[in-house]
């Protein structure tokens, strides 16, 4: 056994600390969580990670996807100033502050949508790019089903509530590894903390990237239906890793729920290595813990999500069966959005 080891026993309480958080925690929707070691290709750990939950403005990965998309065709630069519409400029907060009639660069069009989560912003991308915002979700659309994300359907660019902007934790991990993946080149953008715009200082919600060591990335989310949700991406040891998490009841709980599985997410990977190295199996503490935990389901050494499609039904429901789930979740939740409209409009303010 090598001094790298980690044993199996501290990785199980790690995860059980982490999950039985998830599990235990009383939020206004569900709770999901995945985490995966891109390098390796390995599913560490997922707590309803098929369950359809509203993604908030997760959503702006896709914006982003695309955008980036557009630069890397030539069909866009950097410096390009887009327009802003009425219907643009009149998008709820949270948002930079455009005005219809003006212009944006398609450089701070990026960084308005990953810092503040800009929600103006990601219209005026949406409307150069697809003709509309309408036309653009059709775009979303067909560039999820391209990614293989069968249980995310997106309705509007920014993530603001709309009852058929749905994923799951999954997808939206999917969606975070193809934006490494697809467009090395920008990823870069997703470690930023703050810019400059028309004088001044735009700073970013993800509060636990400028505390979590590796943390590089990528996205903040929050809308009332949805909880707080956060999509991560950190480096430790030449291990990449990737995580999701949903329905977090505070922006805190979500950062320290995250914090927790990357750190066990790293430990066993580093042990992983460990055991590679002395020529034994891996020990799959995870698949044990989780399964522990009924009626959680894990798939730990699953492959790493890809851009095959996959099939639309999940642990035993229908993709009929997932939408009835999803119809009646929304009507419990569409009161609360109205009642909240304030808070909800404040998306990814966290």
């Amino acid at each position: 056994m090598t001094s790298a080891f980690i044993s199996p026993n501290r990785l199980g309480a790690l995860f059980v600390i982490s999950l039985l958080w998830l599990v235990a925690s009383v939020a206004h929707a569900g709770q999901a969580a995945i985490v995966v070691d891109a390098t390796t290709g390995r599913v560490l750990g997922q707590v309803n990670a098929d369950e359809q939950n509203y993604p908030a403005s997760l959503t702006k990965m896709m914006t982003l996807y695309l955008t980036f998309r557009e630069l890397k065709a030539g069909r866009l630069t950097l410096e390009d100033n887009l327009p802003v519409s009425r219907w643009a400029a009149n998008r709820e907060p949270s948002k930079l502050g455009l005005r219809a009639g003006k212009t944006i660069s398609v450089q701070d069009c990026i960084l308005a949508m990953v810092t503040k989560s800009a929600n103006d912003a990601a219209t005026v991308a949406a409307e150069s790019i697809g003709g509309s915002e309408a036309g653009f979700a059709d775009m979303m659309n067909a560039q999820a089903a391209l990614l293989g994300m069968s249980g995310t359907h997106f309705d509007n660019a920014s993530g603001l509530p709309d009852p058929n902007n749905v994923s799951t934790a999954r997808d939206l991990l999917t969606l975070a590894m193809a934006l490494y993946r697809d467009f090395p080149q920008y990823s870069h953008y997703f470690s930023t903390r703050e810019f400059t715009f028309e004088g001044r200082v735009v700073r970013g919600h993800n509060h636990l990237m400028e505390r979590y060591e590796g943390m590089d990335g990528l996205k903040t989310g929050y809308i009332a239906a949805s909880g707080f949700n956060l999509a991560s991406t950190a480096v430790r040891d030449g291990h990449r890793l990737f995580a999701v998490v949903l329905g977090g009841r505070t922006a805190a709980k979500r950062d320290r729920l995250m914090a927790s599985l990357l750190d066990a997410g790293f430990e066993q990977s580093a042990a992983a290595d460990a055991l590679a190295a002395a020529g034994q199996p891996a020990t799959g503490v995870a698949h044990r813990v989780l399964a522990a935990l009924s009626p959680i389901a894990n798939a730990e050494a699953d492959p790493a999500p890809t851009s095959s499609p996959r099939r639309a039904k999940h642990h035993g429901k229908t993709t009929t069966a997932r939408r009835s789930t999803h119809r009646a979740r929304h009507h419990s939740v569409k009161l609360a959005d109205r009642t909240t409209k304030r808070s909800a409009a404040a998306e990814g303010d966290d």
